[in-house]
């Protein structure tokens, strides 16, 4: 019975799942720019549809076009002129990607058009003339946009309608961000302390339970192929929002998680190349988040950043976008570039993790029946008669030989 047990727990503990107790960099940086020799101001930015070109907006009426595919070269900057001295604080591309929404403060809702990069009011900018707009972003169909404020007023948008205010249940605490699923025309908006809620396809609002009492930043909607958006709150909790999309009330929200062993607090998000979301951390780190499987995976580390530059590391990540995954650039507040790539070190650690499973794959049924047979004597006896036969046999065969 004791042979039995000692089994037993070897196995256990051979069994046991490989746990990685601290988050490690995947990423490194590559390379590092800057806009310009001063500190900018950047809130936010946007990539195109196409994947070509980067919107990005700040202070002071700051926004600015650059090349998504090669942000470092400044020969193909474009400066934008908004004619503006307030703030931005978002933009959103149309999805058929000739014209861009900026949204800021006192009322600035303007469009940027690639024609002639000209930016100029939107239809009906007045009705919200002194609002500041905190959020901005279009359903998948390109027929309504959403706007959100600084007092928790919802807006819906087009060209031809103008503004139109919606009923927002009460909402008076600031809109943090606005996201829409990337097949169908239902949207997530998150305040920062007045919960979730869900904009149907019909525009009717619908506010998830049990979220008033957490602080929400952000929301994406990464993955297509999911009835499901994320969105994120101070304290490294996440939430993932299940989307009916027929009927928008239906809707509810899965039980938070929390986000451990990550050092850091989640400021903004932006969207992965995979279909996953980049998580903006204070200080400077990003976390990848797979919606599929509610996994999230550190890309890059605060201490891996202060390393190589102490005085980025200090500023705050403001947009992050991938050419591939695992490639890609970062904007800070400050208007640094910065381009990261995989480690080279996570090659040599992919083949020893594989050289390490294989070698699992051998020794752990070898020592699981080598267990078994140690406490079987059945299995003992059979195997000392099948050697005494193999040596009478050789035996024999010698006796036969010498005549």
């Amino acid at each position: 019975m004791r042979g039995l047990t000692t089994s037993a727990i070897l196995i256990a503990i051979l069994l046991l799942p490989v746990v990685i107790a601290e988050p490690n960099s995947v990423i490194q940086i590559r390379s590092s720019t800057t806009l310009d020799d001063f500190d900018i101001g950047i809130n936010t930015g946007a990539v195109s549809p196409d994947g070509n070109n980067v919107i990005l907006v700040g202070k002071d009426g700051y926004v600015h076009r650059i090349s998504a595919i090669n942000p470092m070269d400044r020969s193909q900057d474009i400066e934008l002129n908004a004619g503006a001295t307030r703030d931005f604080q978002d933009v959103a591309w149309h999805p058929r990607g000739n014209t861009a929404l900026l949204a800021g403060d006192n009322g600035m809702a303007l469009r940027y058009d690639t024609y002639d990069h000209s930016i100029s009011n939107v239809n009906g900018s007045s009705t919200v003339n002194g609002l500041d707009l905190t959020s901005v972003a279009w359903r998948t169909s390109g027929d309504y946009a959403y706007f959100g404020a600084i007092d928790g007023s919802l807006w819906k948008f087009s060209e031809g309608s103008g503004f139109e205010s919606i009923d927002n249940y009460g909402m008076s605490s600031p809109v943090s961000d606005i996201a829409c699923h990337r097949t169908n025309n239902v949207c997530v908006v998150v305040t920062q302390s007045d919960g979730i809620y869900v904009i149907g396809k019909d525009h009717h609002i619908t506010k998830m339970g049990d979220t008033k009492d957490y602080t929400w930043m952000a929301v994406d909607c990464a993955d297509p192929t999911l009835n499901e958006c994320v969105a994120f709150a101070s304290g490294l909790i996440t939430k993932a929002i299940h989307l009916n999309f027929e009927d928008s009330s239906l809707s509810y929200g899965k039980p938070p998680m929390m986000l451990t062993t990550l050092e850091g607090d989640i400021t903004d998000v932006s969207r992965g190349s995979d279909g996953t979301t980049l998580l903006h951390l204070a200080p400077f780190g990003m976390v990848r988040q797979r919606p599929i499987t509610s996994e999230a995976y550190a890309q890059i580390i605060y201490s891996d950043v202060e390393e190589w530059d102490a005085v980025v590391s200090g500023r705050a990540i403001k947009f992050t976008w991938e050419t591939t995954s695992l490639n890609g650039f970062i904007i800070t507040d400050y208007g640094n570039i910065i381009s990261f790539e995989p480690l080279q070190e996570e090659v040599d650690t992919g083949i020893m993790t594989m050289m390490i499973l294989i070698a699992v794959s051998i020794s752990v049924p070898g020592v699981i029946i080598g267990l078994i047979f140690m406490n079987s004597p059945y299995l003992q006896r059979k195997y000392q008669e099948r050697r005494d036969r193999i040596w009478k046999k050789k035996q024999l065969a010698q006796s036969y030989n010498r005549k």
